[in-house]
C-alpha cells in the first residue's frame, strides 16, 4: 500500500489538527483539501482528483456542523452531509482506496441511559443527525471498505467551537445560564486526529490491520454542557458563574439528544488505541490557546 493520505475538510478543527500532526510522520505523504481546492458533492470533480493523486486512504473530515442552522439549509446539509460522503466512497471503490469517515453522536436520540454502542438503533431528532446517519448508509451502499468514526462533543483551539465560544462568553460576563440536563463526552479534536493516524499507519504497515466498519471515539467520562463550562472557566481562572438550566429553558431550533456518551470498547480493542480522559485532554487544549 503506498502512504498517501487525502485530508478533505482540511480547514476544521479536524482537518487541522491532522494537518499539525502530519509533520511528525514525514513518510506518510497527505494531501489537504477544502472546498476551494476540491468539491467533494461533485462526482466528476472527485473522480478526476483521485485518479490524479491515487491516494491509499482518504480521510473525510468535511462536514455541515451547525446544528442549529442545518434546520433551515436542509438541501445544503443533505449535500455535505449526505451526498459528498457517497461521492467519496464511490471514488475509493475505483481507485481501490480506503475511506475513513467522521461521523457523529446525534444520530442517536438519547432516550438510553448507558452508553451507546455501534450496534444500538440510530434515531436522530435534528435535520444535522439525520443528514449525518443518511452518510453513514450512502457510504455502506457503495462498498465495504470503510470505517466510519462517530464522535461526539468536539472541540479544539481551532475554529469555532464550544469550547472558544463559552471561554469569549465567559470574559464578557459576569454570570451565564448552560443546559445541565444534556450529558455526553467531550472530544478533543487531537486526541481523535491521533486515533485516526494511528489507524492509518497500522494500516499502511499490514493491510489486515485495517479493521472495516463503524466504531465510536470520544474522549473517556462524561459530563453535562454546564459541568464542561465549569471545568473550562476553573482551567482558564475565568470568574463566571454558571446557572445550570434545563433544556426546556433554554429552546434551541435543533432538538438535541439528552444523554449521547459513546461506548468506545470497540475501537480501542480492534486498533489497541488508548483514549484520555476528557479532563487531561481539556487541560492540554487549554493550555495550547492564547488569550
Amino acid at each position: 500500500m503506498n502512504s498517501k493520505i487525502l485530508v478533505t475538510g482540511a480547514n476544521g478543527q479536524l482537518g487541522n489538527e491532522l494537518r499539525r500532526l502530519c509533520r511528525t510522520f514525514p513518510g506518510l505523504e497527505f494531501i489537504f483539501t477544502d472546498v476551494d481546492m476540491l468539491d467533494i458533492t461533485n462526482p466528476d470533480a472527485v473522480s478526476v482528483f483521485m485518479e490524479a493523486s491515487k491516494p491509499a486512504i482518504v480521510v473525510n473530515c468535511a462536514a455541515f456542523t451547525h446544528v442549529d442552522k442545518a434546520e433551515d439549509d436542509v438541501k445544503t446539509v443533505r449535500k455535505i452531509n449526505s451526498l459528498a460522503p457517497q461521492v467519496l466512497a464511490a471514488a475509493c471503490a475505483m481507485e481501490n482506496a480506503y475511506l475513513i469517515h467522521i461521523s457523529t453522536d446525534y444520530i442517536f436520540d438519547g432516550e438510553k441511559n448507558e452508553p451507546y454502542t455501534e450496534d444500538d438503533e440510530p434515531n436522530p431528532l435534528s435535520v444535522y443527525g439525520s443528514s449525518k446517519l443518511e452518510g453513514e448508509e450512502k457510504i455502506k451502499t457503495v462498498f465495504d471498505d470503510y470505517v466510519i468514526i462517530r464522535t461526539s462533543w468536539m472541540y479544539s483551539e481551532y475554529g469555532s467551537n464550544f469550547l472558544r465560544n463559552i471561554i469569549a462568553k465567559g470574559k464578557e460576563n459576569k454570570q451565564i445560564e448552560v443546559v445541565d440536563d444534556q450529558v455526553g463526552s467531550p472530544t478533543y479534536a487531537r486526541d481523535l486526529a491521533n486515533c485516526i493516524i494511528d489507524i492509518i499507519i497500522k494500516s499502511i504497515l499490514n493491510p489486515m490491520a485495517y479493521l472495516p466498519g463503524t466504531y465510536h471515539y470520544s474522549n473517556q467520562g462524561n459530563c453535562s454542557w454546564a459541568e464542561f463550562t465549569e471545568e473550562i472557566f476553573r482551567l482558564k481562572g475565568i470568574d463566571c458563574e454558571v446557572v445550570k438550566v434545563t433544556t426546556d429553558k433554554y429552546p434551541t431550533k435543533a432538538k438535541r439528544p439528552k444523554y449521547s456518551v459513546l461506548n468506545t470498547s470497540k475501537v480501542r480493542e480492534s486498533f489497541g488505541i488508548g483514549i484520555p480522559n476528557w479532563r487531561d485532554s481539556l487541560k492540554e487544549c487549554i493550555s495550547l490557546l492564547n488569550g
